[in-house]
């Protein structure tokens, strides 16, 4: 079977819920003279209902990655995750210092966590079990001052399986991602403005999924003016250059190299002491290259996102776009734009979405996110040569996905709880991609891939952490 399967699949991030906001994953800390440290571990049993990501359609048609060749694989799994994070004193450590009552020169935060899986079930399943993780720092110079500068670094390691089931065919990559930036804060912090370049290399570690290896450059800016206690004006714009490397002519697809352009404009801010409003629109184009011939599709629309929030309780703090997760909310929203694909060089995306988040007492925490999405992806062409000879594969389609994620965590103590985590996720499509066989030749199997799923997850876990 060819490498269609999950790379027309975009996926989220497969961090753990609390993994994603240090708000949700740090506790009191330990300090350690500059320091502060912030260790945990948590372990969970848990139900994947879809590992593989196959189809749930039974029919005439000869599904590859279906029933009966393919069938759905449901079974249990354990994950283990331990995680540190640690960075210069904070505001409240530092209070008590009157040696460190200025603004420091120099702030640094990072993290590190990984995850191990452990299956149960068939053979094929437990021959999945692996390993990922995640490595990110950040430090800033001169922070809060009239000019100052960051540099951030990022790794992921990612586990995506291949529909197959078979672990040397997966498509487990490696993420690098470095940033530098020039941070401007003049006058009293009303304005404040960043100009940076970021470099992003995308690297599988499977032989046959090498073609998909690719490399941004980025340039980008945004800026914040505050013309309101807690209201800002918001820009953002950035010019990305993606190319692949080398082998990208073996992909079951043709690749396209990209400079995607996007510029927002929007307003943040509190319309009474509860209400919020975020808006963002501007304009996205993908700049597929080489721009010259028929087979290129290009993304070239509006882009942006609307979002209305409810604050359970009053005055939540100051006008950003990262309003502490820690203040109890209620938001609906909607987003549009679009991302780079391994198939049909790019796809758009309309998603509308809600989100409740919900802390009582620094006891019960509650996380629940919903959305529903159409996402467009352009003409398909297997790869016959030079840019210019293509054989369509499949003309352009629009897919229908929905997921909906549960978090919900209670603290006995300080540093430790019981959680529980239930995520679904569906792709309802009218779409079957032919696999093919000898793309040179124009030849297929006659075998098709199912673009239609679901998938189920819960688990149940406990978690220390300071």
């Amino acid at each position: 079977m060819g490498l269609v399967a999950p790379l027309c699949v975009p996926q989220k991030a497969n961090a753990q819920e609390w993994l994603k906001d240090r708000r949700y994953q740090e506790g009191i800390g330990v300090r350690t003279g500059d320091f502060e440290l912030h260790p945990g571990i948590a372990a969970e049993i848990g139900y994947d209902s879809n590992w593989f990501l196959r189809s749930h359609k039974v029919d005439g048609t000869h599904i590859a990655n279906g029933d009966p060749n393919a069938p759905i694989q449901d079974g249990a799994l354990l994950r283990i995750t331990p995680s540190i994070t640690f960075s210069t004193l904070g505001t409240q450590r530092r209070a008590g210092d009157s040696e460190n009552a200025g603004k420091p020169v120099v702030q640094f935060r990072g993290g590190l966590s990984a995850t191990y899986r452990e299956f149960f079930g068939p053979q094929r399943l437990r021959d999945q079990r692996n390993v990922s993780a995640t490595a990110n720092m950040r430090l800033d110079i001169l922070p809060d001052r009239p000019l100052g500068f960051g540099i951030e670094g990022l790794y992921t390691r990612t586990i995506q399986p291949n529909t197959t089931g078979d672990p040397d065919q997966s498509f487990n990559r490696n993420d690098i991602e470095g940033r530098a930036e020039i941070v401007t804060v003049p006058g009293g912090g009303t304005l404040d403005w960043r100009f940076g370049y970021g470099l992003h290399a995308t690297l599988f570690e499977n032989s046959a999924a090498v073609p998909y290896n690719n490399i941004t450059h980025e340039a980008y800016t945004k800026g914040r003016w505050k013309f309101r206690p807690r209201t800002a004006f918001l820009y953002d714009g950035s010019a990305r250059f993606r190319n692949y490397m080398g082998d990208a002519d073996r992909a079951t697809v043709r690749l396209f190299d990209s400079t995607p352009v996007r510029a927002r404009l929007g307003i943040n801010g509190l319309v009474t002491s509860r209400f919020a409003f975020l808006g963002m629109v501007g304009w996205g184009a993908s700049f597929n290259r080489p721009a010259n011939i028929p087979q290129v599709k290009q993304y070239n629309s509006v882009i942006g996102q609307a979002e209305l929030k409810f604050f359970l309780s009053a005055a939540p703090g100051d006008a950003d776009q990262g309003v502490s997760l820690l203040l109890s909310s209620i938001a609906v929203g909607y987003t549009r734009d679009f991302q780079a694909s391994y198939l049909g060089s790019h796809y758009g995306s309309d998603r509308g979405y809600a989100k409740v988040q919900y802390m009582f007492a620094g006891r019960v925490l509650l996380s629940l996110e919903g959305g529903v999405a159409a996402l467009s992806y352009p003409d398909l062409f297997y790869p016959l040569g030079s840019p210019q000879e293509n054989q369509l594969a499949q003309a352009g389609w629009t897919d229908i996905r929905a997921d909906a994620t549960l978090f919900a965590e209670y603290r006995f103590s300080n540093s430790f709880g019981l959680n529980t985590t239930f995520i679904y996720t569906t792709n309802i499509s009218d779409t079957r991609l032919p696999i093919a066989a000898i793309p040179s030749a124009g030849g297929t199997t006659g075998d098709l891939y199912d673009l239609n799923y679901r998938r189920f997850q819960a688990f149940l876990g406990v978690r220390w952490f300071l």
